[in-house]
């Protein structure tokens, strides 16, 4: 039995996320499906981290088990022919059997794209959040490095989230304007479910300048989501990037990710 790492890239709009669930469609079931074709007997996923409804990946990690014997291009090649357009295996390649796309992750990275500008944008329009208002990304990035660090994000979980303990470690969170586009940037030990969203729906406020960047701390503090800002749509939210210990071998996502938006004469990286 061999065990196959994988990644995956999607358009999460026509989806109800990464997990099967009865009666909608996912993006697990589409990549189950399209790798038991490719096998010729069925094939079981694991994630490196679950993706609510809409919400887009440019470098999602699986495994999985499987006695057929492919090589790595016709796995990639061979997926993607039965996939939709809007799901993509970019690699594929053997991993040692300790490998668990979700358990020997080191740190998950997210990017969330804010289109600041006073028009609705034609292109783009579900590859990023669009504000009209100016926003204040000095002020924003004021208020993220408050959030920096090991603490308990009670107050940024979703009411449903199933994780047992609270506490995360953000290594880094970053706002930075170029051009119309605002891109937040958040890399972490592991996150809680709309963790990120939440984030930057706080973020947001502070940008408009309806709350001070301390708005951040106090939020933290209270450990109680019930008082926090609106959750950010999911349509600009991109799993960026999982990290692995080198010894697995798997490629660098950051290398490989491709131009996602043009603005103001120039190319933000997702």
């Amino acid at each position: 039995m061999a065990r196959i790492a994988a990644g995956v890239e999607y358009h999460g709009a026509a989806y109800c996320g990464w997990q099967s669930q009865p009666a909608a469609p996912s993006v697990q079931a589409r990549v189950e499906q399209a790798l038991s074709r490719v096998a010729d007997s069925p094939v079981a996923v694991v994630c490196a981290g679950r993706t609510d409804a809409g919400v887009h990946a440019l470098s999602q990690v699986i495994h999985f088990d499987t006695e057929a014997r492919r090589a790595e291009r016709a796995w990639v090649l061979g997926a993607n022919s039965h996939l939709p357009p809007d799901i993509s295996l970019r690699w594929a390649r053997p991993v040692p059997q300790d490998f668990h796309a979700r358990f020997s992750a080191t740190a998950r990275a997210y990017r969330y794209l804010i289109l600041n500008r006073g028009v609705r944008p034609a292109v783009g329009g579900g590859l990023a959040l669009c504000v009209y208002q100016r926003l204040d990304a000095g002020a924003m990035q004021a208020a993220a490095e408050l959030l920096v660090g090991e603490h308990d994000f009670s107050a940024f979980r979703a009411a449903e989230c199933q994780a047992r303990s609270p506490v995360r470690r953000i290594r880094s969170l970053s706002v930075r304007r170029d051009g119309e586009l605002l891109v937040v940037d958040v890399t972490a030990n592991a996150f809680l479910h709309h963790m990120v969203r939440n984030i930057v729906g706080l973020l947001l406020v502070v940008g408009k300048g309806e709350a001070p960047p301390s708005r951040a701390a106090e939020q933290l503090q209270s450990r109680n989501r019930a008082s926090g800002e609106a959750t950010a749509a999911a349509h600009g939210l991109y799993l960026s990037r999982v990290e692995y210990p080198g010894q697995f071998g798997l490629p660098d996502e950051s290398a490989i990710i491709a131009p996602l938006i043009t603005t103001g004469g120039s190319h933000v990286l997702v």
